[in-house]
């Protein structure tokens, strides 16, 4: 088992969206920051996974500062999806060779969750499909409510962070 699940890794690493609608169950054993995750599969692989559509405030990095909101996204996701057994349905293969995918735990929808909490931006330049009108509506009514982020009066999208901090070796919002 284990070595099938790693040879669907690979394939999926080597040929990107061909095997875009793939599902992947795994537990997940880190959470990077609001939209980055890391599952291990059955098999104990471990596969690095970047949310589908959604784009989180920057945490603290040891050579870049982070953005506000950037720790409490991240510690958001923690407590939606740490040591939980979560769906991964794999939408694309990104330039940094991370699975983009829609995360489900118990049946929700994790990535519009943190979009309606306030604490991600639904990323308008990738999303497409219902997941767009999902994500938009959902960034919408956490707009009204001046949920999370949106506490702020003009809060800065992370994409504009990152071309501001290209000096600093961090890279443009890209996936």
């Amino acid at each position: 088992m284990r070595t099938f699940i790693v040879t669907i890794l690979q394939i999926l690493l080597l040929t990107g969206s061909a095997y875009a609608g793939r599902t992947i169950d795994g537990m997940v054993r880190a959470v990077y920051d609001g939209d980055t995750v890391l599952l291990t599969t059955r098999g104990e692989s471990r596969l690095k996974v970047r949310l589908y559509g959604i784009d989180a405030p920057e945490t603290n990095k040891p050579d870049a500062p982070g953005q506000p909101y950037g720790g409490i996204s991240r510690r958001t996701l923690m407590f939606k999806i740490m040591g939980r057994r979560v769906t991964a349905e794999i939408a694309d293969i990104d330039q940094y060779k991370r699975a983009v995918a829609v995360i489900r735990c118990e049946g929700r929808d994790i990535n519009r969750e943190m979009v309606a909490e306030g604490m991600a931006w639904a990323y308008r330049s990738f999303l497409q499909g219902a997941y767009a009108s999902e994500y938009i509506a959902a960034e919408n009514l956490a707009r009204s409510r001046r949920a999370g982020i949106w506490r702020e009066s003009n809060p800065l999208p992370p994409w504009e962070f990152r071309n501001g901090h290209k000096g600093s070796g961090k890279q443009p919002g890209r996936w």
